[in-house]
């Protein structure tokens, strides 16, 4: 069994209920096709039904749940909730309300902070930015994060390295010019992602442009640094 089709299996096993807020999509509503035809996990989408059922002509979203802003139910908790949650930056119900009508990441996220939701899939349209600002206004970091920091999995078929063909790459899409210190802390998180998604023990290699010393930069004189650091 591949490391997709055990993560699947993972999922089968504790189904959660995910929101995706991207639901103009065309590759959105596609995925959320098949999660809900392999029973993957419970599907939440934001916007309106009819203009979400349009774009997923052709498909089966029979088994879905449709939230649209201007009909929310629980709009004005949910404002509320969010209100309280920024009120140190001086925002009021009203404005909190108004983004929740807008925009459909804050709302995404703002479901899950009041646990009606467990997760939430976003970045096909919006910039990873975009999608970031959304949850760290709203769900922010666990209390022992020092650095936020992103990665890419990527699964290779049919390779005989990583394990069997699975890596982590980090930090390719967030932190542009960390510190030695930072780079030793983003490996050290990878490291402990790796562990929680693909259940082996995490290889860690420290990349650059130098091939064993063979450039002196202090781009490189970094990466030894952060090496080094990881190992203490």
């Amino acid at each position: 069994m591949g490391f997709i089709d055990r993560i699947k299996e993972r999922a089968k096993q504790k189904k959660m209920t995910i929101v995706l807020p991207e639901t103009s999509d065309r590759r959105t509503v596609i995925a959320a096709h098949k999660v809900l035809e392999e029973d993957i996990a419970d599907l939440i989408l934001i916007g309106n039904k009819a203009d979400i059922l349009s774009t997923a002509e052709g498909l089966d979203l029979s088994k879905a749940t449709f939230i649209d802003p201007k009909n929310c139910e629980k709009l004005e908790e949910y404002a509320k909730l969010l209100a309280d949650i920024r009120k140190s930056k001086g925002m009021t119900v009203d404005e909190a309300r108004e983004i929740l009508l807008t925009n459909p990441l804050f709302l995404g996220c703002i479901m899950v902070k009041a646990n009606d939701a467990d997760g939430m899939v976003a970045g096909a349209i919006n910039s990873s930015a975009n999608v970031l600002r959304a949850a760290l206004q709203t769900l922010k970091t666990a209390p022992d994060i020092k650095l936020v920091s992103a990665f890419f999995l990527v699964v290779v078929p049919n390779c005989d390295m990583g394990a069997d063909g699975t890596f982590i790459f980090a930090d390719a899409g967030l932190n542009q010019t960390p510190t030695a210190e930072e780079i030793a802390y983003i490996a050290e998180s990878s490291a402990q992602s790796f562990r929680l998604l693909v259940e082996k023990e995490p290889i860690v290699a420290m990349l650059s442009h130098s091939t064993k010393g063979s450039a002196k930069h202090p781009e490189v004189d970094k990466m030894v640094e952060a090496t080094r650091l990881t190992r203490e």
